[in-house]
């Protein structure tokens, strides 16, 4: 028996080299999966099934750091490379597992990070105190930062380092088409669909109906945030009608509704809005 368990436990380290030495061998750089398509896709589904949790979804936070403007701050492939494999010290950042996760993937991983990305290269000039007044006064009954504000928009406690000043312009004034686009992806044989905050009307057997926003669904269930800003759950077989638009809440402000230099202020304010980043210094 005792020849038996040592028989077995050299078979266990003997497999667990062997996965070593095959994801070791398997060191490509993220140059090399840029612009393939497939690889950013298959980078995607390793991100949302082991990063996702912490980082969100969309890459922009949730009990972690939002990951998209990293390269905007200075770090570099290899250094996103090693956090990812090596984990932060005292941090809730752990090192992925490397044995179910070979390193072609952390660098298809690190390729869909640069795929959604988005660097700041220009930088308000306005009032970030008089920005937060405005943020309060016109953004805060949808949006929430630091746990303080409304459910029925994104948390932008982030937004500073999750969105470039253009693309933050663009949103507010209403210069792309506000529109909220579900994202379905399959992971390990589940079909994953994204928080994304469209506009939906259900009505329950009881003949309930409520209205807001979505927060979360899967096959069998749907959470939504109804104008009250409270959370509530339904399972999709007691429900007479779901409807889910594509429509986003939030309004254009355009110059009439938020001066030139109310805009710079605002922006100001959020660009400051940088969340904790302990795990990717």
């Amino acid at each position: 028996m005792q020849i038996l368990r040592k028989f077995l436990r050299l078979l266990v380290l003997a497999a667990v080299a062997i996965a070593a030495a095959a994801s070791a061998q398997d060191v490509p750089s993220t140059i090399e999966f840029a612009n393939d398509p497939d690889a950013i896709r298959t980078g995607m589904g390793v991100y949302r099934l082991r990063c996702a949790d912490c980082h969100g979804t969309d890459a922009r936070g949730v009990r972690a750091p939002g990951l998209t403007e990293l390269w905007a701050s200075g770090r570099t492939d290899e250094g996103i490379f090693r956090t990812i494999t090596q984990g932060v010290p005292g941090t809730i950042m752990r090192p992925i597992d490397r044995i179910r996760t070979r390193d072609s993937e952390v660098w298809q991983v690190i390729a869909y990070l640069r795929s959604i990305s988005s660097p700041t290269t220009t930088h308000p000039m306005g009032d970030a105190v008089r920005g937060e007044q405005i943020f309060q006064g016109s953004c805060s009954v949808c949006h929430q930062v630091n746990s303080a504000g409304g459910r029925l928009g994104p948390d932008l406690s982030r937004i500073g380092i999750a969105r470039s000043v253009d693309s933050l312009t663009n949103r507010i004034r209403g210069e792309r088409e506000m529109r909220v686009m579900p994202t379905r992806t399959t992971v390990g044989g589940a079909i994953v669909i994204d928080k994304n905050y469209a506009q939906t009307t259900l009505v329950a057997a009881s003949g309930e109906s409520m209205q807001g926003v979505k927060n979360n669904e899967d096959l069998f269930s749907i959470q939504l945030i109804d104008m009250a800003g409270r959370i509530q759950g339904f399972d999709k077989d007691s429900l007479e009608v779901l409807e889910v638009s594509t429509e986003s809440l939030m309004p254009a402000f355009g110059p009439e509704t938020l001066s030139d230099a109310d805009l710079e202020d605002l922006l100001s304010y959020l660009v400051t809005l940088r969340g904790h980043e302990a795990a990717v210094q």
